[in-house]
């Protein structure tokens, strides 16, 4: 086990380049496997998830090397078409492989993905969207696909946006035979960029950002070479570290527009930011004031699907919220288990007040103090960080390698700006 030991009041302040978007390579990844021919990918960022992502790749019989966040990738030919429960149970993107399975093998056998324990994740849109387009489903235990005469487009309706759900169909239709309309679909900023990819690979999409995309299936897709996006949750999560510490960040690589519904949010807590053409400043010593509604009645952040506030970003912000004066509610609606880990803010000493599985209310401005305690998810794993960087004295956070998931270069990162956190393995 990997644990952090995070010394509070050691922040500094300064510039942070923010890595690729993970939520964008994952699903990149899983797509590469329709072509035969070789693709590079640039900035992908070397975390344990994308880790896992080349390990079922190369179990499948694709050919890689990966170095300095530069992807050379080549499946001239897929070798099975079952992935192993192992496999599968390391990330919750492993399900994204079916797609692929089945446009280049007509069949695909996995098991039920891993992933972060937030609460139920349905896989109802996965299964809505391959059967729709042609595909027969078997197994209980197991995931049994099979379309020994392909897929074929039409018009699908998502029950949910789904992020995941709409990538898989994505990379389901994009060579299926005719053309597919979907609604309701994600409109995330690394579904876009996953669109993206797949037409610079040969693919026929338009629509993708909106909450409507339409695929024209092609007959093959060729190589590409391609960059990822940056990771708006990554620099989200460090602009939270810098208004729960007063410090003055500076976060390079970002894409203005991915950030308006953030701004809006933190300026309901008090902090401006100024969002530049790649970059994002966060003045410090800000003296931060949640401003009530109208009427002064108490504000409400919740989040919801894109371009509303992200679930992945209300951790961060809500330890951000403890060192703002006044009270905030935070409304979790799409995972019930998310914000247990505010029991973890409660024993540092916030003023945090757990209404149900969906909602707490924050009061502060809160002084925390350093205790030790348990990474849960990856997101609620960084809040814990920010948390004991605010804190007085030393904070231990055990199973660091969750966190390791999803941040890249984490305690480099973190150096860069001063912090005092040292990695201890047990």
């Amino acid at each position: 086990m990997k644990s952090l030991l995070v010394r509070g009041g050691t922040t500094t302040g300064g510039t942070i380049a923010v890595s690729g978007n993970k939520n964008a390579a994952l699903p990149m990844i899983a797509a590469l496997l329709l072509t035969d021919e070789p693709v590079t990918l640039r900035n992908v960022p070397d975390i344990l998830d994308v880790r896992t992502m080349l390990d079922i790749a190369e179990f499948l019989g694709a050919e890689y090397t990966f170095e300095k966040n530069v992807l050379s990738f080549q499946c001239r030919d897929v070798r099975t078409t079952g992935i192993s429960k192992e496999l599968c149970s390391r990330n919750r993107t492993s399900i994204l492989f079916t797609a692929p399975l089945l446009a280049r093998c007509g069949k695909a056998e996995l098991y039920p993905p891993g992933g972060d324990v937030i609460g139920r994740r349905r896989l109802d849109g996965h299964f809505y969207g391959l059967i729709k387009l042609g595909a027969k489903m078997s197994g209980d235990l197991t995931y049994c696909f099979e379309a020994p005469h392909g897929l074929r487009g039409r018009e699908l309706f998502l029950d949910e946006a789904s992020v995941t759900a709409t990538e898989q169909i994505l990379i389901a239709a994009v060579t299926a035979k005719g053309t597919t309309t979907l609604y309701n679909a994600a409109g995330e900023p690394h579904v876009k960029d996953l669109a993206d990819m797949l037409n610079a690979m040969g693919g026929r999409i338009s629509g993708a950002g909106s909450n409507s995309i339409t695929i024209e299936g092609v007959e093959r897709l060729h190589g590409a070479d391609y960059t990822i996006i940056g990771d708006h949750i990554e620099a989200g999560s460090f602009i939270a570290l810098g208004a729960a510490t007063g410090q003055e960040m500076t976060i390079t690589g970002t894409t203005p527009r991915h950030y308006w519904m953030l701004r809006r949010v933190y300026e309901r807590l008090g902090i401006r930011m100024t969002l530049r053409a790649d970059r994002i400043f966060l003045p410090g010593g800000q003296t931060p004031r949640i401003e009530p509604d109208f009427g002064g009645h108490i504000p409400q952040i919740a989040d919801g699907p894109w371009p509303q506030y992200p679930s992945d970003m209300m951790s961060c912000t809500i330890v951000a919220a403890t060192q703002c004066r006044g009270t905030v509610m935070f409304f979790e609606k799409m995972f019930e288990s998310r914000i247990y880990f505010a029991d973890r803010l409660i024993s540092m000493g916030a003023n945090a007040i757990v209404c149900d599985p969906h909602r707490v209310v924050i009061t502060g401005k809160a002084d925390l103090h350093g205790v030790e305690m348990s990474s849960p998810d990856i997101r609620a794993g960084m809040a814990m960080v920010i948390a004991a960087l605010c804190a007085k004295g030393e904070s231990t956070i055990n199973h660091a390698e969750i966190i390791y998931r999803g941040y890249e270069n984490l305690l480099e990162k973190l150096h860069g700006i001063g912090a005092d956190v040292e990695e201890i393995v047990r």
